[in-house]
């Protein structure tokens, strides 16, 4: 599970630099092919990974920050869309002759409402997260499902309906349709901002993910070192970094397809996980406890679980093949660190402990 779980955060951190250049080519189409693409991608993304390496603080707020920028033109974007918003637009079923791709809806929309798990990996960094966790996740959720969909009811009831352009960055030209070209430089500059948010959280959730597979035992110890300035996982970064950009210039739907696929197996497995462990050990104490006996768990995962199930059917034969040689190297890997216990080729820091409580 750990090694579904990091490979789909580390690719789906590929995604978001390929976001963020495609909205600077709306305004600077240089970006839009070839070598001025490529290297924007390879530069923003090892920019991205030293602000983070400057550590959780500076990117939380920075988080903070850009996360109140990049709403502020969708709310203008609903104030100006308001008088011309005509409601029988949002019972239509798409326009006549256009193909639905529902590959490409759940992939898409599943990719957008994932990860939220991810937290878990920085619960160490956080005071009482007991208290703060459930609090922040249950406030972000809300706001997260109220930012997707009031602008797109905004938009969607403002202008008539033309499939073929709701592409990505179509949001900006809409904005640019109901108030200006003000407010599609604004929401393209916002969108750029929300992209680097994006990134900064998913690459501190892989780097420490990084950093306690090492606490625990599962990869050597020297994965474990810290910044010694500002006691970041500087190494986890660096991992994290290079895998991204390894796969960052695949085909956008492929990377999040692949991405959905690693980690909807391992959501399986963390389900199954959760529902062995409080049958196994119902008393035991827990940070956190869901209020609800096992058949109302086994109910609880199941809806998600028909979800995952649904987004792993309908990938492709690319993403099965990526998945299947991605999940033999996590086995490969998972022998290898046994056989390195085993021969003591490298020290893990579960020995150390072991050896000081001897």
């Amino acid at each position: 599970m750990g090694s579904w779980k990091f490979l789909s955060g580390v690719i789906n951190m590929a995604s978001y630099p390929v976001l963020c250049i495609d909205y600077l080519q709306l305004l600077f189409p240089i970006f839009s092919s070839g070598s001025p693409r490529y290297f924007a991608i390879f530069f923003s993304t090892l920019l991205l990974s030293i602000l983070n390496y400057t550590g959780l603080s500076i990117v939380g707020y920075t988080a903070v920050f850009l996360g109140v920028v990049s709403l502020s033109p969708f709310i203008v974007l609903i104030l100006f869309s308001i008088p011309k918003i005509d409601p029988s637009r949002w019972i239509s079923l798409g326009q006549e002759g256009v193909q639905k791709d529902w590959n490409l809806f759940f992939n898409t929309l599943f990719w957008n409402l994932n990860f939220w798990d991810n937290a878990s990996t920085l619960a160490g960094e956080v005071n009482e997260p007991q208290k703060n966790y459930p609090r922040a996740l249950f406030s972000a959720g809300i706001l997260t499902c109220l930012a997707y969909l009031i602008p797109l009811l905004a938009a969607t009831g403002s202008i008539p309906l033309d499939q073929g352009k709701w592409v990505d960055g179509y949001f900006a030209n809409i904005a640019e349709i109901i108030a200006g070209k003000w407010l599609k430089i604004w929401m393209e500059f916002g969108a750029v901002l929300a992209v680097i948010g994006l990134f900064e959280a998913q690459l501190s959730s892989c780097a420490y993910q990084f950093l306690g597979m090492a606490d625990l035992g599962f990869l050597p110890g020297f994965c474990s070192v810290r910044s010694k300035w500002f006691n970041t996982p500087w190494l986890g970064i660096l991992i994290s970094t290079s895998i991204s950009l390894s796969v960052s210039y695949l085909n956008f739907a492929d990377i999040i397809s692949s991405v959905n696929f690693l980690y909807s197996l391992g959501m399986l497995l963390e389900f199954m996980s959760f529902l062995w462990l409080r049958k196994k050990f119902p008393v035991i104490k827990r940070p956190f406890r869901v209020p609800l006996g096992l058949p109302g768990l086994v109910v609880m995962c199941l809806i998600p679980s028909g979800f995952l199930v649904y987004v792993m059917a309908v990938a492709t034969k690319v993403v099965y093949l990526v998945s299947a040689l991605l999940t033999v190297l996590g086995i490969v890997w998972y022998f290898f660190m046994k056989l390195c216990k085993s021969k003591m080729w490298l020290a893990f820091n579960l020995d150390r402990e072991t050896e000081e409580g001897d």
